[in-house]
């Protein structure tokens, strides 16, 4: 698995570098991720010039300038990959760019003072799979092409489900959890009418946390079907990470909605021996 998932999460690290980068104009950030998917689909590396390179110089995050810088070592792995595989991770990274660059349309001329909000749940599961969802689909095809049954005896069907309702969970915890940076910056993932309104906001929060609560359950069984424990482990943890964070939140939407929210040490570690020990279970 390790080929192909480490390719998908650097080159999907690569293009949302592309689309944060908040020191260069929307337009040319727009243009970078429209050649970054065209190299993606096949269309050549022509794209990767002097804009890219100016942007290169525009990163303050150490790792990021590397991972810009050696972009070309990343394609050249994808190339490299069976093609079937291949084609898992241009499909994937395809959809997140996609995310991506909507969002950047989407909030081009939101501002702290006049804060911009998605018009419909539809938008913001649209978003939460786009940049989430797809990926639990993504780690189950790879899982079952590389490691069969031993990956998960359960359908595919039913694995691709969980893992799509897990990914979104997982996206939706950070949109709750973000909830006070995003409306600093003009931003709102959640569907109000005014997201100026501190009530509307707090309500609206609440409700999708218990959709939350609900996804990242679906990602606490899609991890009981997986065979190897080590795997079983690394898929539970955020969701009991996310649980706890969860829980966490409930309590502060209310008394304190501008609170950091953030899991001590002693509970994250906790995670960890209950994320180890996590039960297997038969699929259908």
């Amino acid at each position: 698995m390790q080929p192909a998932l480490s390719l998908g999460y650097l080159l999907a690290r690569a293009s949302d570098s592309l689309a944060d980068t908040e020191t260069v104009g929307v337009e040319d950030r727009l243009e970078l991720l429209d050649g970054f998917a065209d190299e993606l689909a096949g269309k050549g590396a022509g794209w990767r010039g002097r804009k890219l390179a100016a942007f290169i110089e525009r990163q303050e995050h150490a790792g990021e300038r590397v991972l810009l810088e050696r972009l070309g070592e990343c394609f050249e792995g994808l190339g490299a990959l069976d093609v079937v595989q291949a084609d898992a991770v241009r499909k994937t990274v395809g959809v997140i760019v996609g995310g991506q660059r909507l969002d950047l349309l989407r909030f081009e001329a939101a501002a702290a003072g006049s804060p911009r909000a998605l018009k419909s749940g539809e938008e913001l599961e649209d978003y939460c799979y786009r940049v989430a969802g797809c990926v639990g689909v993504f780690w189950t095809r790879i899982g079952l092409l590389t490691l069969g049954d031993r990956f998960s005896v359960a359908s595919p069907g039913e694995l691709e489900e969980l893992g799509l309702r897990y990914g979104k969970g997982l996206q939706l915890l950070n949109i709750l959890r973000d909830v006070p940076e995003d409306l600093a910056q003009g931003r709102c993932y959640l569907p109000v009418g005014d997201p100026c309104d501190a009530s509307l906001v707090a309500s609206a929060r609440a409700e999708w946390l218990e959709r939350a609560v609900g996804w990242l359950e679906a990602g606490r069984r899609y991890s009981s079907l997986l065979g190897i424990r080590r795997l079983r482990a690394a898929s539970v943890l955020p969701a009991v990470i996310g649980g706890e964070t969860l829980e966490l939140m409930r309590g502060a939407i209310a008394a304190s909605p501008d609170a950091k929210i953030k899991v001590s040490r002693a509970t994250v570690r906790r995670a960890l021996w209950r994320a180890w020990w996590w039960p297997r279970i038969e699929g259908r």
